[in-house]
């Protein structure tokens, strides 16, 4: 080996370096107590998160949050309902990596299809029986019947849903660990993207006519 060529030894180190180096920067943790979020716009800079108000100007009802005292309206199509408890709705969670939302099922609901790139979650029923499952990336299907009081966990950015099999009203909070976890829905991803996603990749993807393609995408219009 030329005395001008790294040892294995070396490289190893540096790999294990950098590697360290990323997972750090993709999991920062704050760098103060609390940064409350302030309004866009305004406030001192942060990292990680939303700018922060003013530490001078914070006071206690900036760590309150009220709105899951009262559920969502479930009278829609979905017969679901969700209160967000993210940082958008609740700006004393910055920089903090947790929110929680309020779900609401009327009897045969369901939170459809979809899925969280940023969290897991913790669904957690306070009242009534939902089915709630995932889809696993090697195709597997998991789920369970949770009643008032049980949990379940669904691993980050996996498919999911949460179903109301019972004949009352059924509630759950759902935890996740950040503080915007993002969501995507199936249906709505798939069928009402804009600019639209070309009918012949969907059918083609789907193995159905284009027309089937163009019916469900008249029900997932916005607006």
């Amino acid at each position: 080996m030329s005395s001008n060529e790294p040892s294995p030894s070396l490289l190893l180190l540096l790999v294990v370096l950098l590697l360290s180096w990323t997972l750090c920067r993709g999991d920062p943790e704050p760098v103060q107590d609390f940064c409350v979020a302030a309004p866009h716009g305004s406030g001192e800079l942060a990292f990680p998160g939303l700018p922060c108000k003013p530490s001078s100007s914070v006071v206690s009802d900036d760590f309150f949050f009220a709105a899951h005292a009262r559920g969502a309206s479930t009278d829609n199509a979905m017969g679901s309902g969700v209160t967000p408890g993210n940082v958008d709705a609740f700006p004393g969670l910055n920089t903090l990596g947790v929110s929680i939302n309020r779900v609401d099922l009327a009897p045969g609901g369901v939170n459809p299809l979809h899925s969280h790139p940023r969290a897991a979650e913790l669904v957690h029923v306070v009242g009534g029986d939902m089915l709630v499952g995932f889809v696993s990336t090697e195709g597997r299907f998991f789920s369970k019947v949770v009643r008032e009081g049980e949990s379940f966990v669904i691993p980050r950015g996996l498919m999911h849903f949460q179903y109301n099999v019972g004949k009352s009203a059924a509630r759950a909070m759902t935890v996740f660990n950040s503080q915007l976890p993002g969501v995507v829905f199936a249906a709505q991803a798939l069928f009402g993207a804009e600019p639209e996603i070309p009918d012949a990749v969907l059918a083609k993807s789907f193995q159905v006519d284009a027309e089937i393609i163009k019916l469900i995408k008249s029900k997932n219009r916005k607006g």
